[in-house]
């Protein structure tokens, strides 16, 4: 099932520089010339995050803090996953791609999952607390969902079966405490890696600005759902691919405002 989007046509080549630890990172890549969107230019979003990433554990490695996330590591896939709506529209793209028959294996996964948080009662929770916000309820949540040791839909064999496009908030979680640690972060030590650059909360914001609810994300377990809802991100606009690109790095290059003080 692992398999890549097919690559759009009309491309023209982009070079812009952006600003890693080490120094400046020069990327020279290919986007659609023409009218364009996220959806279109997720991949390559998804390839800067991974730079980036491997930008940052080179440094811990050398600071003798080595990530210790790796392949055959499964913990953090029982986890409870947030998606931007760009990436739900992508990963819908990608399963209307699959053959019949593993569209169906996953439709099976995807409601063995859903009767399994509802009988934990965590299906109403899931679908309207914000369960990735620094709160002490959201924390609860989160660690409620991780005890149920529900397997994403996308977990096969104890890896990830979409690991080339999985969401950026399971790129982004990274660790360099001892991984068995993550099957129980409320008793164990668990040392997070910080980001300079984190995408995901950029596409959520965007999500946001052409979402109804103004929510811009859904919990990944219920991506099926949000695809039989007839559900899409639709993203207005006729910017070119270059243009879409460069926007979306300039507002991640804008620092934030202050957060306001307390009279």
């Amino acid at each position: 099932m692992d398999q890549q989007p097919p690559a759009p046509q009309n491309l023209v080549e982009v070079k812009f520089s952006l600003a890693l630890a080490g120094g400046q990172l020069s990327v020279t890549t290919l986007v659609p010339a023409g009218p364009s969107n996220l959806v279109q230019i997720l991949p390559l979003l998804q390839g800067l995050d991974d730079t980036f990433i491997d930008d940052v554990s080179s440094d811990l490695a050398a600071s003798g803090q080595p990530i210790s996330c790796k392949q055959g590591c499964a913990h953090c896939c029982y986890q409870a996953v947030p998606i931007s709506l760009v990436e739900a529209e992508a990963l819908a793209e990608w399963i209307r791609t699959l053959p019949a028959d593993q569209q169906q294996e996953l439709a099976r996964r995807f409601r063995e999952t859903l009767l399994n948080l509802s009988a934990a009662g965590l299906t109403e929770s899931m679908a309207h607390e914000d369960w990735h916000s620094p709160t002490e309820a959201a924390l609860k949540l989160a660690l409620d969902y991780l005890y149920q040791r529900i397997p994403c839909p996308f977990l096969e064999d104890g890896s990830c079966s979409i690991y080339p496009i999985r969401p950026f908030a399971c790129r982004e979680y990274l660790v360099t405490s001892a991984p068995e640690h993550c099957f129980d972060p409320s008793t164990l030590q668990v040392k997070g890696v910080p980001l300079p650059r984190s995408f995901f909360p950029m596409l959520k914001q965007i999500s946001a600005e052409g979402d109804e609810t103004a929510r811009g994300w859904i919990p990944l377990v219920f991506l099926l759902n949000w695809m039989e809802a007839g559900s899409h991100f639709n993203q207005t606009g006729s910017a070119t691919g270059p243009e879409v690109l460069f926007s979306f790095l300039q507002r991640m290059s804008t620092p934030k405002p202050p957060a306001p003080q307390d009279a």
